[in-house]
């Protein structure tokens, strides 16, 4: 894992995976420098990672007053309950839903749930954040934020896409990868992480699009994407359009077979 601050405010917390026949995923968590500092997520549970070696280059894990998990896959809890015993003021925002899901894994300590719904607000000392569904999401439980402070949108899974390279999945600024290249990109992930966009209706979907553009964010944070600074009017457009799209179709136990033997013993 490596680090790098976006604006003054907010620190990325950036890792990756490679996936066979998609490319480098982006896997991100970040820290919020707010009044009540505010972890976003919290990276991978592989052995070879360790989430809150990384999270204390940055913070002292012990002044982390709020965990906010955009949603309970295992990409994006696996410090998690490290994170809970070295912050024990902090408390972890999530759904019922969310909460429901992680106690089938290790139970929660239910004292430090903080519930916060789409449409509600959380005051962390110097703003507030706004919680919203995001229009794109593989998981029920979704729940990402705006900082109207920092006009910064952490969108979850919404607007990622793999990138061609470690070294871009990983970088600063997303701007980095051709408009075209980003957007295809992007429609990639939607078919990987949202197949239901074949089946939904256009009009209802851009329903959930329009209040991004009034959000107007200045900077998009993306678990799966690199930083979006000055870019959300095309990354809009990018997932307006993926209602019909077919959903993607990994490789069936023959490819797999295949694979396998271009591995070394």
């Amino acid at each position: 894992m490596s680090t790098h601050k976006v604006g003054p405010e907010t620190t990325v917390l950036a890792d990756c995976l490679e996936v066979p026949g998609i490319g480098f995923l982006p896997i991100n968590a970040f820290v919020l420098h707010a009044e009540q500092p505010v972890v976003v997520d919290t990276g991978l549970g592989l052995p070879d990672r360790d989430f809150l070696d990384t999270l204390g280059s940055v913070i002292d894990p012990a002044d982390v007053k709020w965990i906010w998990l955009t949603h309970p896959d295992r990409d994006h809890t696996g410090g998690l309950f490290a994170l809970l015993e070295a912050a024990p003021g902090a408390r972890l925002v999530t759904t019922f839903l969310g909460a429901g899901i992680m106690s089938t894994e290790r139970p929660l300590p239910m004292d430090r749930v903080y519930f916060l719904n789409p449409g509600q607000t959380l005051d962390v000392g110097d703003r507030t954040l706004h919680a919203f569904r995001p229009p794109l999401f593989d998981n029920p439980a979704t729940v990402g934020f705006y900082d109207d402070r920092s006009r910064t949108c952490f969108s979850s899974d919404c607007f990622g896409g793999p990138m061609p390279t470690a070294d871009l999945a990983t970088s600063t600024d997303v701007a980095q990868v051709p408009a075209e290249e980003l957007r295809a990109s992007q429609r990639l992930w939607a078919s990987v992480d949202s197949p239901w966009v074949q089946m939904v209706d256009p009009d209802r979907f851009l329903a959930t699009v329009d209040p991004l553009r009034v959000m107007d964010p200045h900077t998009v944070l993306c678990t799966h994407l690199p930083p979006a600074v000055g870019l959300t009017p095309q990354l809009i457009d990018t997932i307006a359009a993926v209602p019909g799209l077919d959903p993607f179709t990994g490789p069936d136990q023959a490819a797999l077979e295949q694979m396998l033997a271009t591995f070394e013993p």
